[in-house]
């Protein structure tokens, strides 16, 4: 008879009470939710993963990948980054060695490694994994600042932020460096919050490590560590940092670690000027800072209809205004957000990629704001979780509207002209294929070359210009190519001419 005991143990009822007990205990842990995060946050990721190099942004794209496909034909090279563009377009400078003098290539490096041990793996699959798995890092330290500053629930709220973000899902899964330095940075900045809570020293220079690093790849990182000057002077005052000599020291080898890389690469590649790009422009080629142009697009087109979709926008004020015991964290990371797009102001006007770097901060800005209308006293909080349910709804679905595009591969003929290139060519030829400057098409032939028309065809051809393949079959340096040279391929939508075969007159 079962009496619901049992000398040697539970009953099997109660077993399940305790294991039902167990599972509604896990069901409440932010833990929980954080994985459910990463494993969202991964799947969604995944859409379109093996799509060619032909979406949204596919030129800079395809010159970070041309590095990698390089370093996987001819071996790894980290001091010499070679690409696919010689021509003078990018530095002004001819560049027969195909130098590509930007970030230093760890991105390039960490993709060349994963094709070397996954070949059945598409190419472009496996760079954009890169980009996938440092967006999961990002995730997790993005939770453990926001668990630190804003709480628990916070922190899951921030994760869920810079997980879900319908433009953040689209730029951690592209082939750029951007993601793999925020996950850098962020990283950084958790080491460093270590060290403010614990005074341990070899968290400081695990930071400077990891922000070193994170500058290499991508210089703007440096803005990330607005947060850690706002940390330093609220554990110690100037006074006290000039008379501790100790600390003095450890600060100054901090600094040390973190920008004598950058500056040491920068004194390497200045060497070779025909592989650095023009970047001056960046900053306020166009003197469009503080002018009403520079607040619509940064403000109102990129924080407000790109990224929030104008339904986040609530809970980023609400996020932005909060202040949990007179931490100001937040706070000093969009100030080092805002320095960044002012400081980088025609860049990120002119390119929505640039804003990737703005989204920590915003994540954890709409983190907070989400858990004052969660805890808010003073709302009834049927109507405060309504409303942040319906805000977040709305901001996913309104953002993906505006983001979907960027999947969509607008040109196909590029693919299609590409591949023929590869087939009817030998693989040293050197390609002429003008698509306005834009090296996505030029990627597509496998071949080096010429992404635009720098000169005119006798100098290119004298440079070794071997072929021209164009998908603008009707424009002037078409028609001019094929009156006076073979046409080796003609599909309508793009030709193939070799220029080695001029036509008799």
């Amino acid at each position: 008879m079962d009496c619901g005991w049992s000398w040697f143990g539970s009953s099997p009822r109660l077993e399940q009470k305790i294991s039902m007990k167990r599972i509604k205990t896990i069901f409440k842990t932010p833990i929980f939710y954080l994985v459910l995060i990463l494993a969202f946050a991964f799947l969604v990721r995944l859409y379109k993963i093996n799509s060619p190099l032909a979406d949204w942004h596919s030129w800079r794209q395809a010159d970070t990948a041309s590095v990698t496909r390089e370093y996987v034909e001819h071996g790894v090279s980290i001091l010499f980054p070679k690409y696919h563009d010689i021509s003078s377009i990018q530095s002004g400078i001819f560049n027969p060695k195909g130098y590509r003098f930007v970030e230093f290539p760890l991105f390039n490096v960490i993709h060349a490694s994963l094709v070397f041990m996954l070949p059945q793996v598409s190419f472009e699959a496996l760079g954009r994994l890169v980009s996938i798995i440092s967006s999961l890092f990002s995730i997790l330290f993005i939770y453990m600042l926001g668990k630190r500053f804003i709480g628990n629930w916070g922190g899951v709220f921030s994760a869920f932020f810079f997980a879900f973000i319908p433009y953040n899902i689209y730029f951690t899964r592209v082939i750029l460096p951007e993601p793999l330095a925020t996950s850098l940075g962020l990283l950084s900045l958790v080491f460093f919050v270590y060290f403010f809570d614990r005074e341990r020293f070899y968290f400081l220079y695990l930071s400077a490590l990891a922000m070193s690093v994170a500058i290499l790849v991508k210089p703007f990182v440096a803005f990330f560590g607005m947060p850690m000057i706002y940390l330093l002077f609220s554990k110690y005052s100037v006074k006290e940092i000039i008379k501790n000599g100790k600390l003095t020291i450890r600060l100054f080898i901090f600094l040390d670690i973190i920008f004598l890389p950058f500056f040491l690469w920068r004194a390497w590649i200045f060497q070779f000027p025909e592989g650095i790009p023009f970047y001056t422009w960046m900053f306020n080629g166009d003197h469009i800072r503080f002018r009403p142009a520079f607040w619509r697009w940064i403000f109102y087109e990129r924080l407000g209809k790109l990224i929030l979709a104008a339904w986040g926008l609530p809970l980023f004020i609400l996020g932005t205004s909060w202040v949990k015991k007179g931490n100001y964290f937040i706070q000093s990371f969009l100030f080092g957000t805002v320095l960044y797009v002012t400081v980088v102001a025609t860049a990120n006007v002119r390119h929505d990629y640039y804003q990737t770097f703005c989204i920590p901060a915003i994540s954890l800005a709409c983190g907070a704001g989400a858990l004052y209308l969660v805890k808010a006293e003073n709302l009834s909080k049927v109507i405060s979780r309504i409303i942040l349910v319906f805000s977040i709804v709305m901001m996913l679905f309104v953002g993906f509207y505006g983001i979907k595009d960027d999947y969509n591969i607008n040109h196909p003929e590029i693919i299609a002209a590409g591949e023929a290139v590869d087939q009817l060519t030998p693989k040293n030829s050197l390609v002429i294929a003008p698509y306005n400057g834009d090296t996505a098409f030029l990627y597509q032939t496998h071949r080096w070359g010429w992404p635009a028309v720098d000169s005119d065809f006798n100098t290119l051809i004298k440079e070794g210009a071997d072929y021209y393949a164009t998908v603008t079959p009707n424009d002037a340096d078409s028609i001019y190519i094929k009156n006076h040279y073979k046409v080796i391929k003609d599909a309508g939508i793009y030709f193939i001419a070799d220029l080695n075969e001029p036509i008799a007159k």
